[in-house]
């Protein structure tokens, strides 16, 4: 309380008693998988491990690379922002690395007609080795023509290491392939043959900078662990519990890990992998995992894998099924078409259809942009042994386009079967946890539960205004009760403050059924 002592007037700050809530992003995705390369920008996470933010498919170019054979991380990413996604997390697993093979590089001629001049090749692995070319000082020669020189840098990771001037193509102690006998990091490979009859000024290297291509990278064989990896180093699945704010999970490089030698796929560590990830999302109770179907699949086969293999119970996880086509980036082999998961996919629909119509809309009957075609066309009578099981279909509707025909989750419990319900009270238990932050150790009284009844019941409002709750009134689609019967002396001695909300979601309308009967003229 402050001290009133001198006369005059005072002005007081009064706290309004209640805070206001506000719904967060409900579209973060956080994708696990393989890149081309490994993020820099972290000095404390060499290998780019640790989740990071990605806004823009420009950004995720430029720290992970692009696409790449053997990586299907790149192409779910591209969908996602193709989709209507904006932010994500990338979560890289190590999937090769670094050859212990020499690299080599090609220096050309001044004159192009004359190819390359030097070759060079890397003592050891090439990474981070640079070779920087510049014009040299010429030799006087008397009675002839200067001899034209070259000096070089040896770069190793951005610091020069070596330091060499004054070399050429002839031959004596200036040759460049003599002077390099001492390097530490380079070497040449072959030279150009110097002849009376060629110009040197138009074999002399041209001038630049010339980094060391490595060799292939060397392959790494990734188990079902690995993708789970460890929520204390930060890295795989269980490292995304510093993301807060994602929503949405997917590992779109299952496939590329799975497949054995004899091409056939490890269904155990696809249903291993998946199950961590479904772990993961109801650990956190605030996210979704966005599951891929096995690829290859029948319908029969699908069913039959998904009921008595896969056995997935889950309200925190959304099945979709089959591939889908789309335009493949780089082609091999002539394939101008490529199958994906379709996750990435289905997580940038979610996002566009959130930022369209909001959370509560089921995200179905909606178009997948950049799709070509799907792996296998479904039936109306196939997607009825698939629907009841929690399996999402996507089908082509001729002039409509390709579309999602399925709004369920992997739940057995029908308070849970659409994923809209779901990732709908995702965001209202986030709203409210966040938003009441201000009433702990608050005096837990009358004044208190009010304000915790007015800032929610605000909140819930607006929601039913904006069409998320069921009801003609607010009273039919929602109540917050906090008063002494919920709150009796026993629990305010505990130091507990219970709050019990009810909530009427809206749910889509999966079945449309129009009765027709026919009239009959009865004035006769």
């Amino acid at each position: 309380m402050p001290s009133y002592l001198t006369p005059g007037v005072y002005v007081e700050e009064v706290p309004s008693g209640s805070g206001s809530l506000s719904a967060g992003a409900t579209a973060i995705a956080a994708f696990v998988g393989f890149t081309e390369k490994a993020p820099k920008d972290d000095p404390s996470d060499p290998d780019g491990l640790k989740p990071r933010l990605v806004t823009n498919w420009a950004q995720f170019e430029s720290l992970y690379g692009g696409f790449v054979p053997g990586a299907m991380l790149p192409h779910a990413v591209y969908g996602w922002f193709l989709n209507g996604g904006s932010v994500c997390y990338i979560v890289r697993i190590p999937h090769n690395r670094p050859s212990e093979e020499s690299g080599q590089m090609a220096l050309p001629a001044a004159d192009r007609a004359l190819g390359s001049v030097l070759e060079f090749e890397s003592i050891g692995p090439a990474d981070g080795i640079t070779v920087g070319v510049s014009n040299g000082a010429p030799i006087e020669v008397e009675g002839g023509d200067p001899i034209p020189t070259i000096d070089l840098e040896v770069i190793k990771d951005g610091a020069v290491v070596e330091t060499y001037e004054g070399l050429t193509l002839s031959s004596g102690d200036t040759n460049i392939e003599t002077a390099l006998a001492e390097s530490q990091f380079v070497k040449v490979a072959t030279k150009v043959d110097v002849t009376p009859e060629l110009d040197l000024n138009l074999a002399q290297p041209k001038p630049g900078l010339y980094p060391i291509a490595p060799a292939p990278r060397e392959p790494v064989e990734v188990k079902a662990a690995s993708f789970a990896g460890s929520e204390t180093a930060r890295n795989g699945i269980n490292g995304l519990v510093i993301a807060d704010d994602v929503t949405m999970v997917m590992v779109p490089d299952l496939i590329t890990a799975a497949t054995k030698e004899d091409g056939s796929v490890d269904l155990g560590m696809w249903k291993a992998v998946q199950t961590a990830v479904m772990n993961h999302c109801e650990g956190q109770a605030n996210r979704m995992a966005v599951l891929d179907s096995p690829p290859g699949m029948s319908v029969q086969q699908i069913k039959e894998w998904r009921s008595d293999v896969a056995m997935y119970d889950s309200a925190f996880a959304a099945f979709y099924y089959p591939w889908i086509k789309v335009s493949n980036p780089v082609p091999t082999n002539g394939d101008d078409e490529i199958l994906v998961p379709p996750c990435g996919h289905m997580a940038g629909l979610w996002a566009r259809v959130d930022e369209t119509r909001g959370v509560w809309k089921a995200p179905a009957n909606e178009i997948v942009r950049g799709a070509l075609d799907v792996e296998l066309p479904i039936t109306k009578a196939e997607q009825g042994l698939l629907n009841p099981i929690g399996i999402n279909c996507i089908r082509p509707f001729g002039t409509r386009g390709i579309r999602v025909w399925g709004a369920r989750t992997l739940s057995s419990d029908s308070d849970w079967r659409y994923i809209n319900v779901r990732r709908l009270f995702n965001m209202i238990e986030t709203a409210i946890m966040e938003g009441t932050q201000f009433a702990v150790f608050e005096p837990n009284d009358q004044k208190l539960w009010e304000g915790v009844k007015r800032t929610v019941g605000a909140f819930l409002r607006g929601l039913w205004r904006d069409g998320a709750l069921f009801g003609a009134t607010p009273d039919q689609a929602f109540f917050v009760k906090c008063d002494a019967e919920n709150n009796p002396p026993e629990s305010i001695d505990e130091g507990k403050l219970i709050v019990e909300v009810g909530i009427a979601p809206v749910k889509p309308a999966e079945f449309v059924i129009f009765r027709i009967s026919q009239l009959k003229d009865s004035s006769a």
